[in-house]
């Protein structure tokens, strides 16, 4: 049965690209009107020259010279709404590819990935194929961070249902929301050095010498030389004095020259993109938000003004890149002094908004992080916003919780409860039975929740925690660590992360695997034994059976689940449904035997 969902986005890709090409043969249509227009005004010059009237031929320039601008302004239109189109066709082409096989033309985040951290590595949330990979639609750096913050940490109650609203209703926009993606889709192409390098600009004005004299000359200098050149077609005398002007009007941009190359290096080739900020903004700026924190957004945009003050910046810096032209630059800056002017304009603009605008900027990052975790809410309508679970205990209950990163054809679900308790729950079970999935499944699902998201689940309730995992643990040639002396760093931040922070729920996978099986077991026994001591919270997954015989020492915190197999000759048939008790079969052996190798005894 196809998926409505995908449905829906295939038939919007192909609308757009049925726009895209109606916009590119307009195009063509545009470009010959051009080449005609350039042909007559070619045969106007003959005539003229051959047949004399030259009033005629200034006459008619001038018409085909405005029909001709009227075509190219139209044809630029037409440039940009192609590019629409075809970036929306791709956005919606990316949702398709996302919901089908996990592809997406955004960053995975695989510059976040962090051995170090206290979940980020064990729960694939960066990198290739992750939750990062999945979830992300951020086109700039702010979002890319924003986003890459909210899956680091757990946010607060307040945060979270707050986020909750406005994830709902995005989700109700989605046509807003690839509207949006589609016109900030260009973000990608721009590198981190020019937006960084744009920024430390803007929030540094220059020391321009004599200032307050160059603000004043300018609005001087074109009468000036006018009127000397006025002058001197009347007065001789007066040629000197236009000649002493034009040259001081040179010396003046010679000398204010290299501020004026720096703002045209740093800002001259992203005035388009100004621009196109712009609209974005005003987008956020003008839509009628009902959740607290899309209107929080939206207000402090609004409130400082930010699409006007970038449209206007974005104008400046355009203007700015009109003196670059050979001709027509020679003549604005000899006149008007052009790139000083504008030059000027900019530095007080810097002066007046240097505050605001890398907040500006912050807060479209925001909004775009809230945009892809919105995404998880229309692409997977199945999946459940979590109930944040208050309590001094740890609360960890849901139904049909499955791992988001495994495709919906292939995931097992579990129910899983912890009701505002203080729990330590060991998992044993057989090789590839389905315990590190498991643990993985309970630790990105908190993540996702825990940001505001929505969980792989059919109900979720939990409390704010702190998960901290003991999972892939490796050695590292670089810092001379062994897989012991590695696994023994990871305990020692465990051990210290639920003795000083709130509410850590750990997720164990297989303690003290660099070590003989005797100190494994003793060693695994004594930090259980520590964790329940510190009133610690969290899952351990073992294959040694003799750690289940704690839930008899400790029966009031320990509780036992495990993962089976069904053996049946040679075949091995796996459920991953986790059920309570210890495991009783193991498959060692028999995968043993499956590559060659026969077990002795």
């Amino acid at each position: 049965m196809e998926n409505p969902i995908i449905t829906n986005y295939n038939r919007q890709a192909e609308e757009a690209r049925a726009e895209a090409a109606k916009f590119s043969r307009l195009i063509n249509v545009y470009s010959f009107m051009r080449l005609g227009v350039f042909l007559l005004f070619a045969m106007s010059i003959y005539i003229a020259l051959k047949w004399g009237g030259m009033g005629m031929l200034m006459s008619l320039a001038f018409i085909l010279l405005l029909v001709f601008v009227w075509l190219m302004s139209r044809q630029s239109y037409f440039e940009e709404q192609r590019s629409y189109f075809n970036a929306l066709a791709t956005v919606n082409q990316n949702e398709v590819d996302s919901i089908s096989n996990r592809k997406n033309l955004y960053d995975d985040g695989r510059q976040f990935a962090d051995d170090k951290h206290p979940y980020t590595a064990d729960l694939d949330i960066f990198g290739p194929y992750s939750l990062f990979q999945l979830t992300n639609r951020a086109a700039t750096r702010p979002g890319l961070n924003r986003l890459a913050d909210w899956f680091s940490a757990p946010s607060d109650r307040e945060e979270i249902t707050s986020r909750q609203q406005a994830l709902k209703e995005l989700a109700t926009r989605n046509d807003w929301k690839l509207d949006f993606q589609a016109r900030l889709l260009f973000a990608r192409e721009i590198s981190d050095g020019q937006m960084k390098g744009l920024m430390a600009y803007l929030a540094t004005p220059l020391k321009i010498p004599a200032e307050r004299f160059l603000s004043t000359y300018i609005r001087l200098a074109p009468i000036l030389l006018t009127g000397a050149i006025v002058a001197a077609c009347f007065v001789p005398l007066m040629v000197p004095v236009a000649v002493l002007i034009a040259l001081f009007h040179f010396a003046l941009n010679m000398y204010y020259g290299s501020y004026v190359t720096k703002a045209d290096f740093v800002a001259g080739k992203l005035g388009q993109v100004l621009q196109q900020y712009a609209v974005l903004f005003k987008k956020v700026e003008t839509a009628n938000w009902a959740s607290g924190e899309c209107s929080r957004l939206s207000k402090q945009l609004a409130d400082h003004q930010t699409s006007a003050k970038i449209r206007e910046l974005g104008i400046l810096v355009n203007r700015l890149s009109y003196s670059l032209i050979m001709i027509v630059g020679f003549v604005l800056n000899l006149f008007f002094l052009w790139a000083l002017k504008q030059m000027l304009a900019i530095e007080n603009w810097k002066r007046n908004n240097k505050e605001s605008i890398s907040t500006a900027f912050d807060l479209l990052g925001e909004f775009e992080a809230l945009l892809s975790l919105a995404g998880l809410h229309i692409n997977y309508p199945d999946w459940c916003f979590a109930q944040i679970a208050e309590g001094n205990g740890y609360t960890y209950r849901t139904k049909a919780l499955a791992h988001p990163l495994i495709k919906e054809t292939q995931r097992v679900s579990n129910d899983f409860d912890l009701n505002d308790a203080y729990r330590i729950d060991i998992i044993t079970g057989s090789n590839m039975a389905g315990k590190s999935t498991f643990l993985r499944t309970i630790g990105i699902n908190a993540v996702l929740a825990l940001c505001g998201a929505p969980a792989c689940a059919q109900e979720l309730k939990l409390s704010v925690i702190r998960v901290v995992t003991y999972m892939r643990i490796k050695d590292s040639l670089n810092e001379s660590t062994s897989t012991f002396k590695a696994e023994l760093d990871r305990l020692q931040m465990l051990l210290g992360a639920v003795e000083q922070q709130n509410k850590v729920y750990f997720l164990i996978d297989e303690m003290l695997r660099g070590t003989n099986s005797v100190d494994k077991y003793l060693g695994s026994k004594a930090v259980i034994e520590q964790l329940i001591r510190k009133k610690g919270v969290g899952l351990v997954a073992t294959h040694d059976l003799q750690l289940s015989e704690l839930e008899k020492t400790y029966p009031d915190y320990v509780r036992n689940f495990y993962f089976d197999i069904q053996v049946t000759g040679d075949e091995m048939l796996f459920d991953y449904k986790i059920k309570q008790g210890a495991c009783k079969t193991f498959n060692a052996s028999l995968l043993l035997r499956r590559i060659g190798i026969e077990a002795l005894g």
